[in-house]
């Protein structure tokens, strides 16, 4: 079996935000950058099933050369080999086209990549892939697995899990607790310098949306902590100054 795992770029969910003087972009200096905790997800599950079942797991990323360093922790932590389409990714869309135009290529049986990126949390990547390659899209789910060429996934709707069997090649996107995401031993990390990580061109692409500007949210007011003795306190202050009641 063949997997394509997409992983992206991220801010550490540590990272203080700020913007460009412009504020068309974020600010990243000094930002430690980590790969998508989606990702991993994603990440781990197909590395759990090519040691289960065989096969080959290839992590692509759309980015510059900076990205490089958590390729090569992908492939420490297992993936056999990476392709980097060499574009900054503008958006959601460029993203999308990037990583179809590789997989129509591939041969690949099934795409792996976390549900949303943590950083402008779009949740539109994977359902685009699919379309572009008129393939199903299973999004997101919590459990995966597959039996020849048959995927058993189980994601969470309203009051429940809904469980869908679908037939490969396949686009899957991956929130917890699909897998537990590993740490990089010191063989994964020694053996990864070695593994391949291809450089490729990225294909011309229309931006179809355009960033105008970003703002933080209003900080938020502070707390008010009432004893549990007074209620009457709290009722008053519900009603004359949240004026919730």
């Amino acid at each position: 079996m063949k997997i394509l795992v997409c992983i992206s770029n991220v801010p550490d969910t540590t990272t203080k935000i700020s913007f460009t003087p412009d504020n068309k972009e974020l600010n990243t200096a000094g930002v430690q950058f980590v790969i998508n905790p989606y990702d991993e997800y994603a990440l781990t599950r197909a590395i759990e099933l090519k040691e289960s079942q065989g096969g080959t797991v290839t992590v692509l990323n759309v980015g510059l050369a900076d990205t490089e360093a958590n390729i090569r922790k992908a492939l420490a932590i297992g993936a056999d080999d990476a392709i980097r389409v060499n574009a900054k990714p503008t958006d959601a869309f460029f993203v999308a086209q990037q990583i179809a135009q590789y997989a129509k290529e591939g041969g690949y049986d099934l795409i792996l990549m976390g549900k949303e990126s943590v950083d402008y949390n779009g949740f539109q990547v994977h359902g685009m892939v699919a379309e572009l390659l008129g393939w199903p899209a299973i999004v997101p789910a919590i459990k995966l697995d597959v039996t020849g060429t048959t995927a058993t996934l189980e994601r969470e709707i309203e009051g429940g899990k809904e469980i869908m069997q679908v037939n490969l090649p396949l686009v899957a996107s991956a929130q917890q607790p699909m897998s537990e995401p590993r740490i990089p031993n010191m063989r994964g990390i020694m053996t990864a310098r070695t593994k391949p990580l291809n450089v490729v061109e990225p294909i011309s692409s229309d931006v179809k949306t355009k960033t105008e500007a970003y703002t933080l949210p209003e900080k938020k007011s502070g707390v008010k902590l009432i004893d549990p003795a007074n209620a009457g306190e709290l009722i008053t202050l519900l009603r004359n100054e949240a004026k919730v009641i």
